[in-house]
């Protein structure tokens, strides 16, 4: 009976990948100096009585690399969505043309570049405390496991396998920070 427990790894996985997968999106926002339709996915509009992403009431391109550009569907909801960018907290001042909604995205100086290198860092700090969070409910469960009558080796093959998952997942979140932080540098 003592050797049918397990532990489940793939659920440990599964939100560790849940972390990454934040981390990703978190990264996404910060502006670079370049253009991206990514960096509106976190703005929201308040739009039908509802909070609703941008990219669901216009379409979003990116004509040039210093240029996004929104064409809202609906004309009744363009100086919602022209405040909400205003409010987003991007830095980005939005010109409006009828419909349409030109974002021209400034250069960055040094001195915001290494305040979004801070920004990028404080977001990696968050998936790092994610994953670890993960571990320990692993360990836990391993802990719970041994109370139930897991052998020591079993409790150790665990133990290592949690701790191997988890640096690969913490070695993940500072390979992305690394290249975000080299992206943000980039003049």
């Amino acid at each position: 009976m003592a050797d049918d427990i397990e532990i489940d790894l793939d659920d440990l996985e599964r939100r560790m990948t849940g972390a990454m997968a934040s981390l990703r999106t978190e990264f996404a926002s910060l502006r670079t100096g370049r253009a991206s339709a990514s960096m509106l996915e976190p703005v929201q509009v308040e739009a039908y009585g509802q909070m609703t992403p941008i990219n669901q009431v216009g379409t979003v391109n990116v004509p040039e690399p210093r240029m996004v550009t929104i064409n809202v569907w609906d004309k009744s909801l363009v100086n919602k969505v022209e405040k909400a960018i205003r409010e987003s907290g991007l830095g980005i001042n939005p010109q409006t043309n009828g419909p349409i909604i030109m974002l021209p995205i400034p250069e960055l100086n040094e001195e915001r570049r290494r305040e979004l290198t801070k920004v990028a860092s404080q977001y990696a700090e968050h998936a790092r405390v994610a994953v670890r969070n993960v571990r320990r409910d692993g360990m836990d469960q391993i802990k719970k496991a041994k109370a139930d009558g897991m052998s020591e080796d079993d409790q150790k093959f665990w133990e290592n396998a949690v701790q191997e998952l988890t640096d690969n997942f913490v070695k993940q979140v500072d390979e992305a920070l690394e290249h975000k932080q080299a992206e943000i540098m980039q003049v």
